[in-house]
């Protein structure tokens, strides 16, 4: 990847040493060991990285705390540079990281390329946050001190950083919701300091991204609490972290039993802390009629590409389709299995995700009310491998057995066929809570708008006419949703309004003037827009 003209790059390391980055040491953990393994070759990958344990997990937190007294003060441009210096550096890890990622996780070279360059940008996005200025929230109510029968006191409001953070890296993708992802990205712009959990399946690519944070740390001359990088197992350190009295929020993205694991051990803590944890989605996908009488068997075939889209181990691949029963729906569902039935099996990130995605194919197939559509298993031409499975069933059966809601993390999905719109807004209304639902429909169709009423009530992004996979990060988009999707609805973990979850607003009453940061003070040095006596403006 090309780094930018003009850019600051700090000395990064490519070697790989098999450590922890705690603050500025390397610490070799000595509680067993993990190393990444091919899921393509089966290869085992060297160097093999310590696991630390829980004396770690606290030198670490308590490094965070201590820097985060001056981190949270650092002004938003410092921190700006300080993340765009992040970006580049890893801009300029070029083939190292890209090859060190193919070989752990099985991805090919234009999907690391695009998570590469989504990591890049969502660092670069948060650094134009803190440039803006509205992550502040500041509000402004002048004291009013003639009025009565009781004067106003002077009020302002501000936003302020929660403190340290703990970040788990994500399987599926060892870049983007992982150790420089966007939960990093977006603690380190809240003024929080940050300690990740790497995952086991891509410990390589994690120690790369790491150094490339650290190098930033030094760069800048910031406090070394500021980024820590741990590799331990989840009982042992995920537990440690989230019990932990030094963190104060955490951010994950995996399974339903890891998510809710920490937010029960976060919840149970003498000071309970938010966790935002992204954990289960089928992201529906509701065809109506008008849409199937122009196309549908191209619709059968798109909605295939997306189910296998990264191996379907994506959040927001597709694993419920609902059309109406009928001619239209059988030609949708016969240029789906086609269209499968032309794919070849491939890699999936690691053992235990394919082994988990077989028994949850294996479910399907065992179903007495489920038809298997593709009679497809996993290849063993690939050691760790999955073809693509399609199976469906109807209504009735569907909504007889909540069993079948369940996620099949994988490139498998359920084609339900139903009596008519009505019974679609019917399923909707009682699906559990999803990242995204998604509706194919002709302009003013009949049922539209009581599906979208229904939609924004169960999903934190609604699509017309697309598919699922494939999250824009802007300022608009919202990845997060109601429970199970997420553990906190009222979060997103992609686009700008992810900041706000390592952020709490507080109020200064009758502060004297020398004594505000410069977000409240009255001639408004930062340029940002406030809201004044009620009414936003740049003042």
């Amino acid at each position: 990847m090309t780094v930018p003209t003009g850019t600051t790059v700090t000395t990064v390391t490519t070697d790989l040493t098999g450590s922890c980055l705690i603050g500025g040491a390397a610490v070799r953990g000595t509680h067993g060991e993990v190393s990444g393994v091919n899921p393509v070759t089966g290869e085992t990958l060297a160097p093999s990285y310590g696991l630390v344990g829980i004396d770690e997990v606290d030198h670490a937190a308590e490094l965070a705390w201590t820097a985060f007294a001056s981190y949270r003060k650092t002004s938003p441009a410092a921190r700006a540079a300080f993340l765009e210096t992040i970006a580049d550096n890893i801009a300029a890890l070029g083939s190292a990281l890209t090859d060190r990622v193919i070989a752990e996780t099985g991805l090919p070279l234009p999907r690391v390329l695009g998570e590469t360059g989504r990591t890049v940008g969502q660092l670069r996005l948060f650094a134009a946050v803190l440039r803006e200025g509205n992550f502040h929230g500041a509000r402004i109510d002048a004291a009013q001190p003639d009025r009565t029968p009781l004067p106003r006191p002077d009020i302002r409001l501000q936003s302020i950083a929660l403190g340290p953070v703990a970040v788990f890296g994500a399987s599926n993708f060892p870049l983007a919701f992982s150790v420089a992802g966007g939960d990093t990205a977006s603690a380190l712009a809240a003024g929080c300091p940050v300690i990740v959990k790497a995952h086991s399946a891509h410990p390589g690519t994690s120690e790369l991204i790491g150094g490339a944070i650290r190098a930033a740390v030094v760069h800048h001359d910031l406090p070394e609490g500021v980024f820590s990088l741990l590799y331990g197992s989840g009982a042992v350190v995920g537990t440690a972290l989230v019990t932990h009295p030094r963190i104060k929020a955490v951010g994950f993205t995996g399974s339903r039993g890891g998510g809710l694991a920490l937010v029960t051990a976060a919840a149970n803590r003498p000071e309970p802390i938010p966790v935002y944890a992204e954990m289960s989605s089928i992201n529906p996908v509701f065809v109506l009629p008008g849409a199937l009488a122009h196309n549908a068997a191209g619709l059968g075939e798109q909605w295939v590409a997306s189910v296998v889209t990264g191996t379907g181990q994506l959040c927001t691949s597709p694993g419920l389709v609902f059309v109406p029963e009928g001619p239209a729906g059988q030609a949708f569902t016969a240029a789906a299995t086609a269209a499968v039935q032309k794919l070849s099996a491939t890699p999936m990130l690691t053992a235990g995700i394919r082994d988990a995605f077989d028994r949850g194919a294996t479910r399907f197939r065992e179903h007495a009310g489920v038809r298997n559509l593709t009679d497809r298993v996993s290849d063993s031409a690939l050691v760790v491998g999955a073809a693509p499975q399609l199976f469906a069933t109807d209504a009735a059966i569907f909504l007889a057995d909540p069993a079948l809601q369940e996620e099949v993390f994988g490139p498998a999905s359920l084609v339900v066929t139903v009596r008519d719109t009505a019974q679609m807004v019917q399923i909707l209304a009682g699906l559990e809570g999803q990242l995204t639902v998604t509706l194919h429909t002709d302009a003013d169709e009949p049922g539209c708008a009581e599906l979208l009423d229904a939609a924004e009530l169960r999903a934190g992004r609604v699509l017309f006419n697309g598919w699922p996979t494939g999250v824009e990060v802007v300022s608009a988009m919202v990845h997060g949703g109601p429970f199970p999707a997420t553990s906190n609805a009222q979060g997103t973990s992609v686009g700008t309004l992810a900041i706000d979850r390592f952020l709490r607003p507080v109020s200064y009453q009758n502060v004297p003037a020398a004594l505000l940061s410069e977000a409240l003070q009255d001639d408004n040095p930062l340029g940002i827009v406030r809201q004044h006596n009620g009414q936003f403006a740049r003042e």
